[in-house]
């Protein structure tokens, strides 16, 4: 069975100053964090044994899904049971533990942190700023790709070309409507200088010969050591895979990105949309 590596060792600089205190992978999406779906997908997708990359002082981050038995029977005793019966399955969720990154060197150093987790295995690395929303999962499509062509498979979207800058971009063929083979990816290029607007979107299943490509590589843009780089050295060995998700993508990166995700999922719910709705109909001055 895959494990996942998440890694959840950043400060959250676009989120200053709530960050500052708060890490933003337990920022609340309606009443769970944002951390707790990335979690589900995997859980969702046959993962149960997750590591969360995290640096010095994060160490709520692996409490939150550790087991509450005397919350849970104090809430029982105030007849909360459906509460008490949520915290009991978010600890059933997966076992999730930490890693340490002591210092922020890069997407690919947060990754080779958690060798000694990973083991000799296949596994799946999923980045917190991205939330799917799909009816089969992102990850699980991936997990299937994997055991299809027995190679590194990485989640694609279509970007805006003024965007391309934000993302890792993909020269790609395409094997069927949303199965690509990647020939060459290059980190954050300048719209004219990106072969497609195919991005590298939070999700990859890679095989453990990545540990060795990424110690090898060399720091990169911004002056760290890249994932994306890692990859293209595996690139030169033999294919790479790309799965063009579908369903909704939610970035967790930016303000303006945790409001909309928030607005998303309280409107999926049965329990707060009538009363969500109306409140953003009186906000925006459209009569309910």
């Amino acid at each position: 069975m895959l494990k996942a590596v998440i890694p959840a060792a950043g400060v959250g600089t676009r989120l200053l100053p709530v960050t500052k205190v708060v890490p933003k992978e337990i920022l609340p999406l309606v009443d769970r964090p944002s951390l707790q779906y990335v979690i589900e997908e995997a859980a969702a997708s046959g993962i149960r044994d997750v590591a969360l990359v995290v640096s010095p002082g994060k160490k709520a981050l692996v409490d939150y899904f550790r087991p509450a038995p005397k919350l849970e029977g104090w809430l029982r005793g105030k007849g909360k049971t459906e509460l008490a019966g949520q915290l009991e399955a978010l600890a059933r969720l997966a076992r999730v533990s930490s890693v340490l990154q002591r210092r922020p060197l890069g997407l690919g150093h947060a990754v080779l942190c958690a060798e000694k987790f990973v083991g000799r295995h296949p596994f799946a690395v999923m980045l917190p700023d991205d939330i799917f929303d799909a009816p089969v999962p992102c990850l699980a499509e991936m997990v299937r790709l994997w055991d299809r062509f027995h190679a590194p498979v990485i989640s694609l979207a279509e970007v805006k070309r003024e965007e391309v800058s934000s993302y890792g971009i993909v020269r790609a063929r395409r094997v069927s409507s949303r199965v690509v083979r990647i020939e060459d990816m290059v980190e954050k290029p300048r719209p004219e200088h990106a072969p497609s607007c195919l991005g590298i979107v939070g999700r990859y299943v890679l095989p453990p010969e990545v540990f060795p490509a990424i110690r090898a590589t060399r720091p990169g843009w911004g002056g760290e050591i890249q994932l994306t780089d890692g990859l293209r050295a595996l690139l030169r060995r033999g294919p790479v895979y790309g799965l063009v998700h579908r369903g909704r993508r939610l970035d967790m990166g930016s303000r303006a990105g945790l409001v909309v995700a928030s607005a998303y999922f309280a409107l999926k719910r049965k329990d707060l949309a009538p009363e969500v709705r109306k409140g953003l109909k009186a906000l925006l001055g459209v009569r309910a």
